[in-house]
């Protein structure tokens, strides 16, 4: 049976004094099952800079970062747009099985296959498998430990070629709508393909409650993380290669 006190919440203190009462086995039940909930969590506060930031965004940076070309990174985001507009909470539309931002199949890659499911890999790295930050890394897992066409993506050269490289040996979708990957794509190569802070764009932050100059960097009061500000919109600050342009902690 698990402990009825909220972990996250606890005290450093009370958390060591709830450990020397021998409650190390309940706690880590209780956070396996927290870590591993069906349900989505809440929508972020309509104010916060979660809920004004650009997934896309945050999708296309973590991925050059991790090495790909530009036009390789929005090859992915366009499938990404295309299987769930880069939201990590979404369900299959209709009731199916597809979840996440690339709609990982439910008794598959999302919750059931050995060593290679979104819920597992949560659970293995202490974090929320309805978290984009832990998507994307999943994402990566797959691409670096299975391939599922990273070879083919690697080499890609245009933009259609990086579509249907992850098209077909990631998503393995059955009808894909290439033609709207495509343009997904497009639109964010066009958007972001420049490099965060090219426009000046501003973005107002709800935590410092006024408007914030490109590539300011706020950490927010709503959940604690950092974002930084890329062409008007908040991105999380670990996945975005630029510099701050003024650091703002709480």
């Amino acid at each position: 049976m698990c402990i009825a006190i909220a972990v996250a919440t606890m005290s450093l203190a009370t958390l060591r004094n709830v450990l020397l009462l021998g409650s190390l086995v309940s706690i880590t039940g209780c956070l396996s099952q927290s870590l591993d909930d069906d349900d989505p969590p809440p929508a972020p506060d309509s104010m916060s800079e979660a809920a004004m930031a650009s997934n896309s965004t945050t999708a296309f940076n973590y991925f050059v970062k991790k090495g790909l070309t530009k036009i390789q990174a929005a090859g992915i985001v366009g499938n990404l747009m295309q299987e769930s507009s880069v939201s990590p909470t979404v369900a299959q539309y209709g009731g199916g099985p597809g979840r996440g931002i690339a709609q990982w199949s439910v008794g598959g890659r999302w919750d059931t296959s050995k060593n290679d499911n979104v819920a597992w890999y949560a659970i293995k790295h202490g974090e929320s498998k309805w978290a984009l930050g832990t998507q994307l890394d999943f994402v990566w897992y797959e691409l670096t430990a299975f391939g599922y066409g990273y070879s083919r993506l690697k080499s890609a050269t245009t933009l259609s070629g990086a579509v249907a490289a992850f098209q077909d040996d990631y998503e393995i979708c059955g009808e894909c709508d290439a033609t709207k990957r495509l343009e997904y794509a497009q639109e964010v190569l066009d958007a972001h393909g420049g490099g965060g802070g090219s426009s000046g764009k501003s973005c107002f932050s709800g935590t410092l409650d006024k408007t914030m100059p490109d590539n300011a960097c706020v950490q927010s009061k709503y959940d604690g993380d950092w974002y930084q500000c890329d062409n008007g919109s908040w991105v999380d600050r670990w996945t975005d290669p630029d510099s701050c342009d003024g650091v703002h902690p709480l």
